[in-house]
């Protein structure tokens, strides 16, 4: 019983780590984006949930409503702005874009950071919301964690669905697999990899608002989930978003029996370990062609 509730615990921390790995896989995995700030993102939502909160009485789900117009508005100007420059001088060359959006996003890392922290200051933030318990197999879970998987794990599979079915679904998937292939056919190639990138911040801003129920955080933490992120794209594969959700789900169920039987000061230390594990028996992925 004990075990079940273990994978149990680690499948609702799963389900949030895979909106976050879905949301970098738009902009990894089909913007071609190396996004090194992409977990900063996380935090500003995070900090703009509490801030509409505290301040404003708005709950978080209604404060989606108007976080992530914002978010994906701002997203698609930076890659219209900024990124698409580096698109162009990198002239199909992946591994210079890699490098030039690495170290064009690395300083975006401070610059975010300077001012959440000019704004709200260096400590930690918490607000509480939803924090009832739901008792399962002789476990009580917070209300707030259930809810927040169940949706995490729902825009997953709507997201699928809408790549799967949709015609600007079907446009985004070609430019995934093959940019080139994808402009020959008459495919507006960045104009999808603008969208990409801004659908990936609109995702990586609902896990903020999201995890802000139930964590606390400060203006540092965004490293942290880039991270996070990071292990599930590769472990499901690059630019498979079905397999973000199994990926996730397999952190988290990794991350949970590892604090358990292990330690839970070592649950970076796992994630890296499952990391370079996934790399050396599926390098690309348990989803992607190896």
């Amino acid at each position: 019983m004990i075990v079940l509730e273990i994978i149990l615990n680690g499948i609702v921390l799963g389900g949030m780590y895979a909106l976050i790995g879905l949301g970098l896989n738009f902009q990894f995995g089909i913007a071609r984006i190396i996004n090194i700030a992409y977990g900063e993102v996380l935090m500003v939502a995070a900090f703009c949930a509490f801030f509409l909160y505290t301040i404003f009485e708005i709950n978080p789900f209604l404060g989606l409503l108007i976080i992530l117009p914002v978010s994906f508005v701002i997203n698609w100007l930076f890659y219209r702005g900024v990124l698409v420059f580096l698109v162009r001088r990198a002239k199909g060359v992946q591994d210079i874009l890699e490098k030039d959006s690495i170290l064009a996003t690395f300083g975006l890392i401070f610059l975010i950071q300077g001012v959440v922290t000019l704004v709200w200051g260096t400590d930690f933030r918490k607000y509480l919301y939803l924090t009832d318990g739901v008792p399962i197999f002789d476990t009580i879970f917070p209300l707030n964690r259930l809810i927040a998987c169940a949706v995490a794990i729902a825009i997953g599979l709507i997201t699928y669905l809408l790549l799967k079915f949709t015609r600007s679904g079907t446009a985004l998937r070609a430019v995934a697999v093959d940019p080139t292939a994808a402009q020959i056919t008459g495919i507006n190639v960045q104009k999808y990899n603008a969208l990409a990138f801004a659908l990936g911040g609109v995702l990586i801003a609902t896990a903020g608002v999201l995890i802000s129920m139930y964590l606390s955080f400060e203006p540092s933490i965004g490293m942290v989930y880039t991270m996070k992120a990071l292990i599930v794209v590769i472990l499901g594969g690059l630019g498979h978003m079905l397999g973000c959700l199994v990926g996730g789900i397999i952190l988290g169920v990794a991350e949970s029996l590892g604090a358990y039987f292990v330690d839970p000061g070592l649950t970076l230390a796992i994630n890296y370990a499952l990391f370079i594990l996934i790399l050396l028996i599926r390098p690309k992925g348990l989803f992607g062609v190896n």
